[in-house]
């Protein structure tokens, strides 16, 4: 073969080569499965976003680490809300439109998970909200889940423990947002089933530094106890008000503010509060044989591990959500609505949260053993009998 053929041929096997170099990452681009995730990284509710935001990435590298989903690696594409329902909206609708990705996990509270569900809702794009508010899933809309207990299981599990207490009389302060609206009208509506009395009831702004009116007209109608619903850090404020005004009735508080950062917060004021919980805060407390222990001893393990600090609920929330994706990813090909249908069909997977079991007309699925009644003490948690 003559030198000038042999140049020739050369040049077309390295122009082979790099045409393969250039259009490799393409198609490793094409075989991902991109997953978005809006959560308040920073802001207000960094407490709920922040744990979220690592849990989501951890599943993600997880999952990634035992060979991805039908051979697809996973791609967490993850914004920062700063907890802002428009920003909220932005980052949804880009990660809807640009970035193209199969499912949203988030946002990390209900004010910013509303106005987010009609985006999903046409686009027929899965969401799994890790906020707490029932009409997240009430009434049910075929794309939109959420893996955060229910305020209705919240309220009843509180309610349960008064009743045996025999608790009569109660007050309700709650936060003016998506949140505490959801949560005040189940304390109304649930509270003559457990054999309550609404005597006060009154609500504080997101941004409120004090919440001593609210605690004296509360004492001024002679309550058995007191149930403040809402996020950090109005809840705190009520706990130090309340310790101020040295108010002898019990307190209690919601799932929102189940984190080590509410203690933070609250300080000497949290001792004797008590709330709802998943296990994952107790879970060194757990025998064996609980069915949440070994999922609940990895997903703690795993955290400290890769940001060696301790986790919260909230984190569980996303880390369900993503390990959830996983199950329904299976066999889909990147398709959405089989996607969304496999979501619905997902029974008996034990996470972090508890026990999740969808259906069509369920769409948060768990059930009530996901709560269990806590007491602060001494700056941690103790499960109540």
């Amino acid at each position: 073969m003559k030198a000038g053929k042999l140049k020739v041929l050369a040049a077309l096997v390295v122009g082979v080569a790099m045409a393969g170099l250039i259009f490799t990452p393409s198609a490793f681009a094409q075989d991902t499965y991109k997953i978005g995730g809006i959560f308040a990284v920073s802001g207000g509710a960094s407490f709920l976003g922040d744990p979220e935001k690592k849990s989501m990435q951890m599943a993600v590298d997880q999952i990634n680490a035992k060979g991805g989903i039908d051979g697809r690696m996973l791609e967490a594409v993850i914004y920062d809300t700063k907890g802002d329902p428009t920003e909220t909206v932005q980052f949804a609708n880009k990660l809807i439109n640009k970035d193209n990705v199969l499912a949203i996990v988030g946002p990390s509270t209900t004010p910013t998970t509303m106005p987010v569900i009609p985006q999903c809702v046409r686009a027929q794009l899965p969401l799994i909200s890790c906020a707490a508010g029932n009409g997240i899933v009430n009434p049910i809309q075929p794309y939109v889940f959420k893996t955060a207990q229910s305020d209705i299981m919240a309220v009843a599990t509180i309610y349960t423990y008064m009743q045996k207490q025999g608790i009569k009389k109660v007050a309700l302060l709650c936060v003016d947002n998506g949140f505490g609206t959801s949560g005040a009208v189940q304390l109304r509506e649930q509270a003559g089933k457990f054999g309550l009395t609404v005597v006060s009831d009154e609500s504080y702004g997101g941004k409120d530094t004090d919440m001593t009116a609210q605690l004296t007209k509360a004492r001024k109608a002679a309550p058995d106890a007191l149930v403040c619903w809402g996020t950090n850090p109005g809840p705190a404020v009520v706990a130090k008000n309340a310790k101020q005004l040295k108010i002898e009735f019990p307190l209690f508080m919601s799932h929102g503010v189940a984190s080590p950062k509410f203690i933070d917060i609250a300080g000497d004021a949290s001792e004797g509060i008590m709330l709802p919980t998943g296990a994952v805060l107790v879970a060194d407390t757990l025998p064996q044989d609980h069915h949440q222990k070994a999922a609940l001893d990895a997903y703690i393990n795993d955290f400290k591990a890769a940001y060696g600090s301790g986790v919260s609920g909230f984190g569980g929330y996303a880390y369900d959500a993503i390990k959830i994706l996983e199950i329904a990813l299976k066999g889909t090909n990147g398709d959405k609505a089989m996607l969304r249908d496999n979501i619905e069909k997902v029974q008996g997977y034990v996470g972090v949260t508890g026990t999740f079991n969808f259906s069509p007309t369920e769409h948060n699925g768990l059930g009530e053993d996901s709560f269990l009644m806590v007491r602060i003490e001494n700056g941690t948690w103790k499960v109540m009998e």
